[in-house]
């Protein structure tokens, strides 16, 4: 499958501090690519190397097949960005911004800037300093999915906005943004885990994991063994069982490589005398806390 975006062993310090090291993945053509990770993880850095505002100390990435230090007028024509530290010309009205930028944009849609404007209930007589928060957003939105871009960067959208406004943002980007690849840096895992076709997991300047949602979610889950009386934690424990718990009566850990056979397999071969096995499935938070939990142990 094609990638509309390459990155391959990002470095990037600020004086000694090393914010990105050796940072790599990819994001295929026509996804919803959820970037996640803790504050200070790296997501913004990220995205702004990509879009050629920061240079890498070292490495190389791609955006729609040029070198991101050579983006330009016609790249970014076919790009929109969306972020929650965006500097807009906050005394224009919002009808004046959008027909400021439309000579900018030779594939801008009239049709579908309308369409926008009245899905978002955009105020066109106000101006963009005296928007709510969620106007804001939505207004920004607007204006970057007007021209149609083949590729669409949200760094944090969702930060500050209510439920209804965040409802309504998600709902204008998949609704007016079918067929674009979508890469979206967000800390609000349920909303990530809502509509994203793949997770790339950052944590301190690395990506932990890079996969289909389908995929992550298959391979991840919270298991529970019941035993008469549960020894202390074996020698023997598989690496990628995460976060053991153990009672006078169960133990309870995250096994991160998760196949029904396989598992039963190495559980009956670490616990002979198991009694009981229950595997549940996990949400994107509790897999990313369980991942987050276990790299500080590690470190």
């Amino acid at each position: 499958m094609k990638s509309v975006i390459e990155a391959h062993r990002l470095t990037k310090r600020f004086r000694r501090n090393l914010v990105l090291d050796g940072l790599s993945f990819s994001v295929p053509e026509g996804a919803v690519y959820g970037l996640v990770g803790p504050n200070g993880a790296g997501k913004t850095t990220t995205l702004k190397i990509l879009m050629n505002i920061h240079r890498a100390n070292a490495g190389t990435a791609s955006v729609l097949g040029v070198d991101s230090r050579r983006l330009g007028p016609a790249q970014f024509q076919q790009i929109g960005y969306v972020s929650e530290n965006q500097q807009l010309p906050n005394w224009m009205t919002v009808g004046y911004f959008l027909s400021y930028l439309k000579p900018f944009y030779p594939t801008w849609d009239d049709d579908l800037a309308a369409a926008l404007i009245h899905q978002f209930h955009l105020p066109l007589d106000r101006k963009l300093k005296d928007l709510s928060r969620g106007m804001w957003m939505k207004a920004s939105l607007a204006s970057s999915l007007a021209y149609r871009p083949k590729l669409l960067v949200l760094d944090e959208p969702f930060s500050g906005l209510d439920p209804l406004a965040r409802d309504e943002f998600i709902g204008g980007m998949l609704e007016r943004a079918e067929g674009v690849t979508i890469l979206v840096s967000s800390h609000d895992l349920a909303e990530i885990e809502s509509f994203s076709s793949h997770i790339g997991y950052l944590d301190e300047g690395r990506i932990r994991f890079s996969e289909d949602m389908q995929s992550l979610t298959n391979r991840f889950r919270e298991i529970e063994i019941t035993l008469d009386n549960p020894p202390p934690i074996p020698s023997n424990w598989p690496g990628h069982w995460l976060s053991p718990e153990t009672s006078p009566t169960f133990i309870r850990f995250v096994d991160a490589n998760y196949h029904p056979q396989q598992t039963s397999e190495t559980i009956r071969r670490v616990f002979p005398t198991v009694l009981n096995v229950d595997a549940h499935p996990m949400p994107l938070r509790s897999i990313f806390v369980t991942l987050a939990k276990s790299s500080r142990k590690a470190a």
